[in-house]
């Protein structure tokens, strides 16, 4: 199944443009229902340590394939990737912290937490990593949080010096200065091809529960 994925996601990213994928639109629906066959294990798996995922319909967690190339100088017209995004209250449109899984033929990898929040929704979220650093570095400590994530780093280039209305001096400095807040589990394709896979990534998503759960509380609130 996950062999089938990568082979039509390689063949995608040699191929995008409208003619091939046209030609071989029967693959492309073999491939996306084979992932959101996985997508719909997932949200089973998920459910079990995070019942706010148990509602959640696959179809509204899938991102589509086509690109808006409307402002982009690259035109091609394909995404060569699929992904996921699990997250209560509207799956890829929720405004939570969730599980994302992003099948990708170069780098297939699964994340969670906050990407690029609105700007005074950063703000509250950095007041609270301030305030609450000890809870945040508890859980980011934690065995299995470290064996899969590693160190808390952050998802792009941070900020030079700490963002203004802050102390240089806290000792979440460093993290005030992330932009997002976010986690990353690079996958390889001997994982893809287990034939526990779910039940694997699954194991990786409940690592993250907690991290999710702290920034969702700061969310909501």
């Amino acid at each position: 199944m996950n062999k089938f994925i990568l082979n039509f996601l390689r063949d995608l990213a040699q191929n995008n443009n409208r003619e091939w994928f046209a030609a071989n639109k029967e693959r492309y629906n073999t491939a996306v229902g084979y992932f959101k066959n996985e997508v719909a294990e997932l949200i089973q798996k998920i459910s079990v340590f995070d019942d706010e995922i148990k509602y959640l319909a696959p179809e509204n967690c899938l991102f589509r394939i086509y690109r808006d190339i409307r402002f982009s100088p690259d035109k091609t017209p394909y995404k060569t990737h699929f992904g996921a995004y699990m997250a209560a209250a509207g799956g890829r449109k929720s405004s939570l912290a969730g599980y994302y899984f992003h099948f990708d033929a170069n780098e297939p990898f699964l994340s969670g937490g906050i990407y690029c929040p609105a700007k005074e929704m950063l703000k509250t979220i950095r007041t609270a990593v301030d305030v609450d650093y000890e809870e945040l570095k508890n859980i980011v400590s934690e065995r299995n949080f470290k064996k899969y994530f590693g160190e808390m780093q952050p998802f792009e280039k941070p900020l030079s010096k700490v963002p203004a209305g802050f102390s240089a001096d806290s000792p979440a400095a460093e993290w005030l200065k992330f932009k997002h807040y976010g986690v990353e589990h690079i996958l390889d394709e001997k994982t893809l091809y287990r034939e526990d896979f779910t039940s694997y990534a699954a194991e990786v998503f409940k690592a993250m529960k907690e991290f999710n759960s702290f920034f969702n509380q700061i969310i909501r609130n």
